[in-house]
């Protein structure tokens, strides 16, 4: 009899789309202080109370005067006053200067300020070496932010510069999505913690510590489980107590079919699963689903790959939406850059791949020369991922869509 045949390979775009059309913001808020906020996500939009610059004032150490008494380089004005930043001046006297610093407020009358190299201090007089134009070298109310306009929307991920908007405008504390909630842990009587003597059989868990990392990385509070043994009481448990304390759990390894895989029994007792096989290499094996809460309510499930690369491309390809989208975050994946590759790939696989690359000197983009699903070292000596489409092999030279690590961890 022949065999059934198998389900096509999911491909990458409709995995994502049912994990995001499954998966909702959290909703839950809290204020923190601006000063604590990077890495958060807006949930609310920040509005400016004043216009930013509040006056107009000087781009320049220098001198503010009219444009109109200076008609001519080399004339001479008496200086007035002294206006360092922070302090306002009074009003400009017809026919002088005023000796003005950066950022100082600029004095009624002045129209322009001419810097301090163009300008020859001459006792109590200055000659302007230069003809001034009206409004140059001054920065205008408003220029930056005028009062009331959103500088930052709801859903903006804090970096450091929109932390700096926000302190702009005086914000000193902001409104944020609740951090996602999210277990960890692994599967393997074969795996051994760093420290510890490696028994024969046994490798180091090196998962547990990449992704742990990855989900502080991108916003969640992690609750490390740590490993648990290949039985099938001991996983239900531990998906039990997961599913009490967090908002999404997270495995690596032991979803497969084997006598000793037994996370797809244990998630399939304790909620739903579903198994997905997707169209990318490294990292076919996708698991989603479910685990049951007590008071009703459930985690969300996500089971991936045990190798290494394949464990952690699949979180930068799986995970970090669904995170984003747990914080109300757009959760797209972020747009490659178009670089030409300096290595040829005349065999890929007829699935979708993600190489490990790197920028050279010369601003193309070098292959590891494993790419093996095991191999760590590639992703520690790479900058980033190669997105080939399946079948498609590559030529020196050819533009290929690269991925940064720097932008898969924002």
């Amino acid at each position: 009899m022949a065999e059934p045949a198998r389900a096509p390979l999911m491909t990458l775009d409709e995995a994502l789309a049912r994990l995001l059309a499954a998966v909702q913001p959290l909703g839950e808020v809290e204020e923190v202080s601006t000063f604590d906020a990077r890495g958060r996500v807006l949930a609310e939009g920040v509005r400016a109370a004043l216009d930013v610059p509040p006056q107009d004032n000087s781009a320049m150490d220098g001198y503010a005067l009219r444009a109109a008494d200076v008609p001519a380089a080399g004339t001479v004005l008496p200086v007035s006053q002294r206006i360092p930043a922070g302090q306002v001046g009074r009003p400009l006297a017809p026919g002088s200067a005023a000796r003005i610093f950066t950022g100082a407020q600029i004095p009624p009358g002045a129209d322009a300020v001419v810097m301090q190299e163009q300008c020859t201090a001459q006792g109590d007089a200055v000659r302007i070496d230069v003809v001034p134009e009206p409004g140059q070298s001054i920065r205008r109310r408003g220029e930056d932010v005028t009062n009331g306009a959103e500088v930052l929307s709801r859903g903006t991920l804090l970096t450091p510069q929109a932390l700096g908007m926000a302190a702009s405008v005086g914000a000193a504390s902001l409104v944020v999505a609740r951090r996602p909630r999210v277990a960890l842990f692994s599967t393997g009587d074969e795996l051994a913690m760093p420290g510890e003597p490696l028994k024969p059989g046994a490798i180091y868990n090196s998962n547990r510590y990449a992704l742990r990392a990855l989900i502080e990385a991108l916003g969640g509070e992690c609750h490390d489980l740590g490993i648990v043994p290949d039985r099938l009481d001991a996983t239900r448990e531990a998906l039990r107590r997961a599913a009490q304390a967090s908002d999404l759990i997270v495995t690596s390894g032991g979803v497969s079919v084997g006598e000793e895989d037994h996370l797809r029994p244990a998630v399939q007792a304790e909620g739903r699963l579903d198994l997905w096989q997707i169209a990318i290499k490294p990292g076919k094996p996708l698991a989603f689903g479910e685990v049951r809460r007590a008071d009703g309510g459930s985690a969300w499930f996500i089971g991936l790959p045990g190798n290494p690369v394949s464990s952690f491309v699949t979180f930068l390809l799986a995970v970090r939406p669904v995170l984003r989208a747990l914080q109300g975050a757009p959760a797209a994946m972020p747009v490659p850059l178009r670089l030409h590759a300096d290595f040829d790939w005349p065999r890929p696989d007829k699935r979708r791949e993600f190489l490990r690359v790197r920028r050279n000197a010369a601003g193309g983009l070098e292959l590891f020369p494993n790419q093996g699903s095991g191999v760590l070292t590639s992703l520690v000596w790479g900058e980033g991922l190669v997105d080939n489409p399946g079948g498609h092999a590559i030529a020196r030279g050819d533009t290929v869509a690269f991925l940064p690590f720097a932008e898969l961890l924002s």
